[in-house]
């Protein structure tokens, strides 16, 4: 079976959590989405590029959630989040998934 790489599980996590939060109007649903992907991210970027770097990159994947709420404000809700998940998708290819 192949591998998805933490840059789509990661991308994925920010995009699902949202979508999830929207359509079923249950934030913490949403919540548990984001989770889920930001952990199971997080266990692949220690395997491929070690304790530090996955800090760094859930570090990053927090941030970008947090990050997109005043976002979403100057340029809209769904605009701001692939902003968010294209960025963390961008830092894990280049710290862990171009490695593996």
């Amino acid at each position: 079976m192949a591998k998805v790489p933490a840059a789509a599980v990661a991308a994925g996590g920010l995009i699902g959590g949202y979508g999830v939060a929207r359509w079923t109007k249950k934030r913490q649903l949403g919540g548990v989405v984001l989770a889920a992907a930001g952990a199971t991210a997080a266990q692949q970027w220690r395997r491929q590029a070690g304790g530090k770097a996955a800090g760094a990159l859930t570090v990053a994947y927090v941030a970008a959630f947090a990050g997109s709420h005043p976002l979403a404000k100057k340029v809209g809700a769904w605009p701001s989040v692939f902003g968010v998940a294209g960025a963390v998708a961008l830092a894990s290819w280049a710290v862990s998934d171009r490695r593996a």
